[in-house]
């Protein structure tokens, strides 16, 4: 949505009771409200934000922009929840108040520290000539959700940076507190800072270096970048704006990557033996993952369900995005793969076995097993007239293909409506989460995933099997 600058960066103080209702009685009109993701009250809702456990509790904030389908003067929204899958906003917001947020509070990460929560993340602000200054900043948030900013910059604009600086994320590695930012070089191509927090003071930080993960530089930003670690093994996720597509097959306006390491060497900055970059989820719509290592030793992603520079059906009713189900890391075989956690199948209410529908809610998910050497197609979000989402899977010559061509209202149609990927031709499952106006695969419980949205119009709401015989088992899910 194109809104004039002078109305993205309005103060939130600026705007009035009616206009603030006017909005909420917008978003309310929509049709295609999430029932078990994560969506903005109103606005825009982008990167996932300060993912943690914190007072035995997960958090997750999202950033929002409230007052319309746009990017704005961001803020976070806290969310907290006990099972990863049922979330509650707790009417704590991390606004852009001060000096060193005065444009927004941009994307970041977070860190329970001695019984409180840390909260590390890029500061925007601009001055009257509209030139970025990027400051990595922090604050504190408390038991009772109170937030209270540290005074000072944690980390300036280093002089090998452009004003594309930003999205710090906090990890603790073998006792030791490390950052890494995202960062633009002066010739424009993308890499990553790392930084060590001296005698473990998280408001303090020293820089060790560029951190060296194989990288060819071939992007002009990286966004994102969050190390993790499965198994002991580092993984890094991140999003190379402008990725040569030489370099990596991917159709969306920007890709949502990673590799698998083999080590952290962290007095060098060095990711050792990274592999092959890869596609982080090969749907139309993921971005911005974030991920953290739990304390109970589950390493957890969530992403947005959404890119940035596009349209969306939703705009004209005033909000965009919503978040991914949260999904486990584990490497199998050298792959990584992501999964929905356990605590998803509390949503399973009544069940059948999979068959064509002409009507569900559009709220399900389904378990299904397509068989080796065969061809299978399925329709979702189907009507009587040929109209839905088509899912090919095909265990003969080893591919998946997605085409929204025909699903309901089309948007960001230039980058294409079929996604597809590779697979090993035999026998195949798929995990298929459908709600509303969201859907996410995962074949062969998550060696593959396809995270996609799709806005159905009246009666686009069966399930149809065009080819194949896929058997498995359909769920209503209740959140």
């Amino acid at each position: 949505m194109n809104l004039p600058q002078e109305v993205r960066y309005r103060a939130y103080t600026d705007w009035s009771t009616d206009e603030i209702a006017k909005i909420n009685d917008n978003v309310k009109q929509s049709p295609w409200h999430a029932s078990y993701h994560i969506e903005p009250k109103t606005g825009l809702l982008n990167d996932p934000n300060g993912f943690s456990f914190f007072n035995g509790k997960y958090t997750l904030f999202y950033q929002n922009w409230p007052f319309g389908a746009a990017h704005g003067l961001k803020e976070w929204v806290h969310t907290e929840s006990d099972d990863l899958v049922h979330f509650h906003e707790t009417g704590a917001e991390l606004r852009p108040d001060t000096k060193h947020d005065s444009h927004g509070a941009y994307s970041g990460s977070a860190y329970e520290i001695d019984g409180k929560l840390f909260l590390f993340y890029t500061g925007n602000v601009r001055d009257e000539n509209w030139v970025r200054d990027p400051l990595q900043i922090g604050a504190w948030m408390d038991k009772d959700y109170n937030i209270t900013k540290c005074e000072d910059v944690l980390i300036h604009q280093p002089s090998d940076v452009t004003e594309h600086f930003r999205d710090p994320q906090i990890f603790n590695y073998k006792g030791q507190f490390y950052a890494i930012v995202g960062a633009q070089s002066l010739d424009k191509s993308g890499f990553v800072k790392l930084y060590k927090a001296v005698d473990n003071n998280v408001e303090n930080w020293e820089e060790v270096g560029n951190l060296d993960f194989g990288g060819t530089g071939s992007e002009y930003m990286i966004e994102c970048p969050n190390l993790v670690f499965v198994d002991e093994k580092p993984v890094l996720l991140y999003c190379p704006q402008g990725l040569d597509k030489s370099e990596l097959n991917y159709d969306n306006i920007y890709p949502n990557t990673y590799k698998v390491c083999q080590a952290f060497d962290t007095a060098n900055a060095k990711l050792v033996g990274a592999s092959e970059i890869q596609n982080l989820d090969y749907g139309f719509e993921a971005y911005a993952t974030q991920g953290f290592n739990a304390p109970d030793g589950r390493t957890l992603i969530v992403s947005w369900i959404g890119l940035p520079d596009v349209d969306y059906p939703t705009d004209k009713y005033d909000y965009q995005g919503a978040m991914s189900l949260v999904k486990e890391l584990s490497i199998k075989d050298g792959k990584l793969y992501q999964y929905p956690v356990e605590a998803i199948t509390s949503l399973r209410a009544e069940s059948e076995n999979f068959a064509a529908k002409a009507e569900t809610n559009n709220t399900y998910e389904l378990e299904l097993q397509f068989p080796a050497n065969q061809k299978s197609e399925i329709l979702l979000f189907a009507d009587g007239k040929g109209n839905g989402l088509s899912l090919t899977v095909d265990t003969k010559d080893g591919k998946i293909i997605l085409d929204r061509s025909k699903a309901g209202v089309q948007y960001a149609t230039e980058f294409g409506t079929t996604r597809e990927c590779s697979i090993d031709p035999k026998e195949t499952s798929a995990n298929i989460f459908v709600d509303n106006s969201i859907i996410e695969i995962f074949i062969n419980k998550g060696e593959k995933v396809f995270t996609s949205r799709v806005f159905p119009e009246e009666g686009q709401n069966g399930i149809q099997i065009k080819s194949g015989e896929p058997t498995g088992t359909y769920f209503e899910l209740k959140y």
